[in-house]
């Protein structure tokens, strides 16, 4: 084995380094981002399930979180050129086990159609996810198999993490001067 340089390292002028790949900005052909480090996939919601199952395909074949967000008040928001921002998204994280990578799906759900296809025949473990992005932001998911409240009573009015749900309060009773409560303390050495 010669270490002689060939014709094409001696063609190389001395100070040139070699070409590096320059980052990708789509995945399958949709934009992609970058959020503290980890790779973000836009993807519109008529073609999700599609890229979802392509993204299996590729190797991310865990689903470790799939939740809602409201972005009411932060219409504003970053996003990549031609991603209309709408009030809602639901956001997947996926993992790929083998390769130790990590993706984060995001989908753009308009408020006058909150409604989102269902991941549960890709990845059956989003079911719950999937019940409780409905519950707590009203975002429904087209063909689930079970889309009912999972947190809140099926009586429930409203969904309330949405930023407009009217917060509630219940009336906490209590003394500024627990002693004179007519209680004894309970702070041992303190007389009540």
């Amino acid at each position: 084995m010669s270490n002689a340089p060939t014709p094409s390292d001696a063609d190389a002028p001395a100070d040139e380094v070699p070409a590096t790949e320059a980052p990708a900005t789509e995945v399958h052909g949709y934009p992609i981002t970058d959020s503290r480090g980890q790779t973000v996939v836009h993807v519109p919601r008529d073609k999700y399930v599609s890229l979802i199952k392509l993204l299996a395909d590729d190797g991310y074949i865990q689903a470790s979180d799939l939740c809602g967000v409201d972005y009411l008040t932060h219409p504003r928001r970053t996003l990549p050129d031609g991603v209309v921002a709408e009030r809602f998204e639901v956001v997947v994280n996926l993992l790929d086990i083998e390769h130790r990578r990590r993706l984060r799906v995001r989908v753009q759900v308009p408020s006058d159609d909150a409604t989102c296809p269902t991941l549960f025949d890709v990845h059956p473990g989003t079911e719950a996810m999937e019940r409780e992005a409905y519950d707590m932001f009203g975002i429904s998911f087209t063909d689930h198999p079970d889309l009912t409240r999972i947190l809140m009573p099926e009586d429930w009015d409203g969904h309330p993490l949405r930023k407009d749900y009217a917060v509630g309060a219940i009336p906490v009773q209590f003394s500024n001067d627990y002693a004179t409560a007519g209680r004894p303390s309970v702070v041992p050495g303190v007389p009540s």
